[in-house]
């Protein structure tokens, strides 16, 4: 056990050696937090018990936006100095000041005065955050997305069997009757609605079939609607990739979550007929375009057949054959002029070919042999052009016009 003298001075120099006991931190926790000054703090009653005889009464004291809550003891005559004794349910504010019990390691608040948080000074906080939202840009038209033409699916956020709910069921189907829906049941009123609400429409945001979302709730006090101008749900919508309607009370009402929504509804009913295209009134619509698309056809039909009855009733048209006779005409003038020129061209090619042949067989050597002359060669072949050159013994060859033979040469006499 470690002695009083040997503990650590700070939590910052506590060790595993060195450790506090559950005591030192208890009263280091209550020292400190009766160094706290008093505060105002506003939540929502949750429970008031007030027993009878007792100068002291009891309740909690929830926050508005997440589940976490404090225990709170206030006099009985501070209740009693309200104009009203609060309900549950009903948001105050509170002058209190803190305070740790050490026995059981709880904090609570000692309240010395409470308000009602009136209409007025809630309405003065909503319309503040509403001029910080917007000058963050979330009311900004240009960031709104439009709404699908005709959604594959229709996530809704409502309360649990509620006139909304069958509001925007019955008003949609009745528009479309193949509309399909992903519904989310939620508590619309209370404590839980900011929680509950986030995250259902979070979990249509991340549906890939899911192609709008409406968060609808039906009329109610003011009070009822709060939560619905909560930044924390604001956010929220904002921050979703999928276009939110919102269809929040009447007409009269406006609660922040319309201005942040890509589409804000008036009511859940009108809210079913801005997500879906009227059935009927798309089919008359469509019968529409097919009779004007039938009109303009028949007319351009009509205007291209007078076209064609023009250009028919032109005198080039009246006799289809003359244009092809007159070509005719042209095309068996050209051919007899090309037959003629081509018979002339070989004509006078055939003459020039025989006058070349009657030139090229007068001074050929057949055309000389012909005539009776001989061509006289040694066996060699080689042409004999002169008698000293003949060999007396050899045998020549002679050649005539109708061919060759053989001769021997005859010795003559010497000259006398």
């Amino acid at each position: 056990m470690t002695s009083p003298s040997q503990l650590a001075a700070t939590a910052r120099e506590t060790t595993a050696e060195s450790p506090w006991p559950v005591r030192v931190l208890t009263l280091k926790i209550a020292d400190y937090v009766e160094k706290m000054s008093p505060l105002w703090v506003e939540g929502q009653v949750v429970q008031l018990n007030r027993r009878p005889g007792m100068n002291t009464a009891f309740l909690t004291l929830r926050d508005t936006d997440v589940d976490m809550s404090l225990s709170v003891s206030i006099p009985v005559p501070a209740l009693e100095a309200m104009p009203s004794p609060p309900q549950p349910g009903a948001r105050v504010v509170i002058h209190a000041k803190p305070s740790f019990w050490t026995r059981r390691g709880t904090l609570q608040l000692e309240a010395r005065q409470m308000r009602h948080l009136g209409v007025g000074e809630l309405l003065a906080r909503i319309e503040h955050l509403k001029q910080l939202l917007r000058a963050e840009g979330l009311f900004d038209s240009d960031r709104k997305t439009a709404l699908p033409f005709l959604p594959a699916s229709i996530g809704l956020v409502t309360g649990r069997n509620t006139a909304a709910e069958r509001d925007v069921v019955a008003g949609t189907r009745r528009r479309w009757p193949a509309a399909r829906f992903a519904i989310r049941q939620v508590p619309v009123q209370g404590n839980d609605t900011v929680l509950a609400v986030n995250a259902a429409v979070a979990e249509l945001d991340a549906d890939p079939d899911v192609e709008v979302i409406i968060i609808a709730r039906g009329g109610g006090s003011f009070e009822d609607l709060l939560p619905f101008s909560n930044e924390s749900m604001v956010r929220a919508v904002a921050a979703c990739r999928t276009p939110v309607v919102s269809a929040i009370g009447h007409e009269s009402d406006t609660p922040l979550l319309d201005l942040v929504a890509d589409l804000r509804a008036s009511t859940p009913t009108h809210a079913a007929g801005a997500v879906v295209p009227d059935r009927e009134a798309e089919q008359k619509a469509l019968g529409a375009l097919r009779a004007r698309s039938r009109e303009r056809l028949g007319e351009r039909v009509t205007r291209e057949r007078s076209h064609l009855a023009a250009l028919m009733g032109r005198p080039v048209m009246a006799d289809r054959a003359a244009i092809v006779s007159a070509h005719r005409e042209r095309v068996v003038a050209v051919v007899t002029s090309g037959r003629r020129t081509l018979h002339n061209r070989l004509r006078a090619e055939h003459d020039r070919t025989r006058q070349h042949r009657a030139h090229l067989r007068a001074v050929s050597p057949q055309h000389t042999l012909e005539r009776g002359y001989a061509v006289v060669r040694q066996v060699d072949g080689r042409i004999i052009r002169d008698p000293r050159n003949v060999d007396p013994e050899a045998l020549l060859r002679v050649t005539v016009a109708a061919g060759d033979f053989g001769v021997r040469p005859v010795t003559a006499p010497p000259p006398g």
